[in-house]
């Protein structure tokens, strides 16, 4: 695999960092707002919801020191990351199509302008690890 660029380095440990304190958010001072995220369609008691929001924030925890310190398996992070980020994405949706207020979305427009930057995530999180190479190596394994 090539070399980590210089750019990539820093938008991986940037990323890393942001997901890390996202986890802390979860786990602390941004529970409550974390609640709104939670798909609707799931049971909707407080302590599921609680539940809920603790696990996502130690999976963030953990995915985000992963992008800090994995090494040579920093692709794999990136694509663990990017995964995680299609599975928390019914939340977005929940979020806006049941017109939940949280973390300054409070109109229609915003909650749905922020559901594309998850596919941006996404890319960030596969592009600055080398996570597309990584893709390239399992399909031609796939492939044999």
């Amino acid at each position: 695999m090539k070399k980590e660029r210089a750019l990539q380095k820093g938008f991986r440990i940037l990323l890393g960092s942001l997901m890390t304190l996202a986890g802390v958010g979860h786990l602390t001072f941004q529970r409550q707002e974390f609640q709104a995220q939670v798909p609707r369609w799931l049971p909707s008691t407080e302590t599921f919801m609680d539940v809920v929001v603790l696990a996502s924030g130690v999976v963030e925890i953990a995915l985000g020191l992963a992008m800090l310190f994995a090494g040579k398996y920093k692709a794999q992070a990136g694509l663990a990351l990017a995964i995680f980020y299609v599975l928390i994405f019914p939340g977005n949706i929940s979020q806006y199509t049941n017109e939940i207020s949280a973390f300054g979305l409070d109109t229609d427009l915003k909650r749905l302008i922020r559901l594309f930057f998850q596919p941006v995530l996404m890319l960030w999180a596969i592009w600055s690890t080398g996570g597309l190479e990584e893709l390239k190596i399992i399909r031609r394994k796939a492939i044999r």
